[in-house]
């Protein structure tokens, strides 16, 4: 029987983008309602969210493979976080020179260029700290079987071909 292999960083990068541009709705959804009592919820966001948050999120990956274990997760967050507002910075400088940046941060206090604010720290450094606990970590853990492709399906899910796999969680400790 074949080990099941990784998936690729194209795989990995879809799910980042997905997580992200899901994390957008839903923030903006909650803004909305905690700033003007909307109980309708809308949640709004750009395509343009899918390749920031894929992109931001792989990078970030990589930043926890090779900190991991050079420092603690609370620092690690902080460096996610500075990260975040780079990304968040020049790819809203970017898009902005094709009148195509989704997000203006003009109307708060502490923004710089309406690209990035200060306002926004804490909800980047907490959403750092989910990416890495629950959304990095699991998704590095998931493994793609291809054992079995084509058969006819099985009774059971759990002997379903070409299913998603985890390996042991212990694995990934920090």
């Amino acid at each position: 029987m074949a080990t099941p292999e990784p998936l690729t960083p194209l795989s990995r990068w879809y799910l980042y983008a997905i997580h992200g541009y899901f994390c957008e709705v839903m923030f903006t959804a909650a803004w909305e309602f905690v700033v003007h009592c909307n109980w309708k919820f809308p949640g709004v966001t750009s395509v343009w969210a899918l390749f920031i948050y894929g992109t931001c999120i792989l990078i970030v990956e990589r930043m926890f493979l090779q900190l991991r274990h050079r420092c603690p997760v609370l620092l690690r967050c902080v460096i996610y976080t500075l990260w975040t507002y780079l990304w968040e910075f020049g790819t809203g400088l970017l898009l902005r020179q094709f009148d195509a940046c989704p997000w203006d941060y003009s109307q708060f206090r502490y923004n710089f260029m309406g690209l990035i604010t200060a306002e926004y720290a804490l909800p980047w450094f907490c959403a750092s700290f989910i990416v890495e606990r629950l959304v990095i970590r699991n998704t590095l853990r998931l493994r793609f079987d291809e054992e079995g492709c084509g058969r006819a399906p099985p009774a059971s899910p759990s002997d379903w071909p070409c299913a998603l796999s985890l390996p042991d969680p212990s694995s990934l400790s920090q």
